[in-house]
């Protein structure tokens, strides 16, 4: 039991580094690397390493994270000494084995460690014309930050100008224009005894509408789900009205874990109380639990829905199409963010997409900080740019 024990928190650890180096592991998930370990055994490093992966690795663009992570990490334990002989056969190459290497350098502290590189010769560059850091980060891939640009791209988000839309509401209140206000005029009036009247006028209220976004967290969108949350976080605290669910098999409403004012408590809730994070995905199935459940209760007033999926749905039938048409006919507007639009050559060919598409106001890219400026933007204006009409994608397909 205390082998069993060191080795529980030798897994809390590891799993620790990795979601510092940028994967998304949940405490489950050590659970049940735990309990392969247990039944695979400790063999072979080999085996050790390929049993943590089958358990901790959803997707194939971690891999080389998690094969710096493990052999940096596992390498140290002096527990293992018979284990740390043996180097995982599996390599990765390629600009993504250099970003992983970042990542988990940077996770462990190491790059701070490094010794600095000897002095050499003060060279002068002219730079002008050329890319300062903050352009390149601005359009960086989510996908292939490291981790200390993940942090550099947070608190970007937390600085950003965030959408002022307003609509005008059926109540009427005191303004220097618009229709006459008879009774306030009368009012006003009497207190002069009738000598002067003094026209009071009013106009239409305006507010905020409600925002609600509904995220999908499926392994096909664990890269983007991380920023996209801080995103809806940093939304939330500078707006009350904001609604949000997060869905992949099933839907779960993450609003009052968002309200946290800390970002990483508040993520580290919504983590916590949401048991299909990278998994599977059943968008008709969470569109139509939302229909039913939350529609008549955020989607009053005018609101904007913000579907944030890439539209890869095995049934993207008939289903499918009935629940995005009564979500689109239930809300003023409906924006599709699709981080699939990356892609020059993105075409709309699945039926998961073919499906949702004649059926959205807007469809855009979110897969860096500026598409992210550019949906504040789109949501203070209230017309469509002619690039992100969906007819327009409709016409390619």
């Amino acid at each position: 039991m205390k082998a069993e024990g060191q080795l529980l928190n030798r897994l809390i650890a590891f799993a620790r580094l990795l979601r510092r180096a940028g994967i998304p592991i949940g405490p489950g998930a050590v659970i049940d690397a735990l309990h392969a370990v247990e039944i695979a055994g400790l063999g072979t490093r080999a085996d050790f390493y390929w049993t943590l992966h089958s358990v901790l690795i959803k997707r194939h663009e971690h891999h080389a994270v998690f094969y710096e992570a493990f052999h940096r990490f596992w390498r140290r334990d002096q527990i293992e000494r018979v284990l740390a002989e043996m180097l995982p056969v599996t390599r990765t190459e390629g600009v993504k084995s250099r970003v992983a290497q970042r990542r988990v350098e940077e996770a462990l502290g190491l790059s701070r460690r490094m010794p600095k590189p000897p002095k050499q010769p003060e060279t002068i560059f002219d730079m002008r014309g050329t890319i300062s850091d903050a352009e390149i980060l601005r359009r960086k891939d989510f996908a292939q930050m490291a981790a200390s640009e993940i942090e550099q791209a947070r608190k970007s988000i937390s600085a950003m100008k965030m959408p002022d839309d307003e609509v005008s509401t059926r109540r009427f209140a005191p303004s220097p224009r618009g229709r006459i206000d008879l009774a306030r005029t009368l009012r006003a009036s009497v207190r002069s005894g009738g000598d002067l009247i003094e026209l009071r006028f009013k106009a239409r209220r305006e507010k905020k509408p409600p925002l609600v976004a509904l995220v999908d967290i499926s392994g096909s969108m664990s890269d983007y789900s991380r920023p996209l949350l801080q995103f809806f976080h940093m939304l939330t605290m500078k707006r009350r009205n904001v609604a949000t669910f997060l869905f992949g098999t099933r839907l779960t409403n993450v609003t009052r874990a968002l309200k946290t004012r800390d970002p990483d408590d508040a993520l580290a809730l919504c983590s916590q109380g949401v048991p299909d994070w990278a998994g599977g995905t059943r968008i008709a199935q969470a569109l139509e639990e939302f229909n039913k459940r939350w529609s008549r209760r955020v989607l009053g007033q005018g609101a904007t829905v913000l579907l944030v999926t890439d539209g890869l749905e095995r049934e993207g039938g008939g289903e499918l199409k009935r629940e995005i048409d009564r979500l689109h006919r239930s809300c003023r507007r409906l924006i599709w963010l699709n981080p699939l639009l990356r892609y020059e050559g993105f075409e709309a060919k699945a039926a998961g997409i073919r499906a949702i598409l004649p059926h959205v106001d807007e469809l855009r890219p979110v897969h860096d900080l500026s598409s992210l400026a550019s949906l504040c933007n789109a949501l203070t204006e209230t017309r469509t740019s002619r690039l992100h009409d969906p007819k327009h994608w409709l016409g390619a397909a």
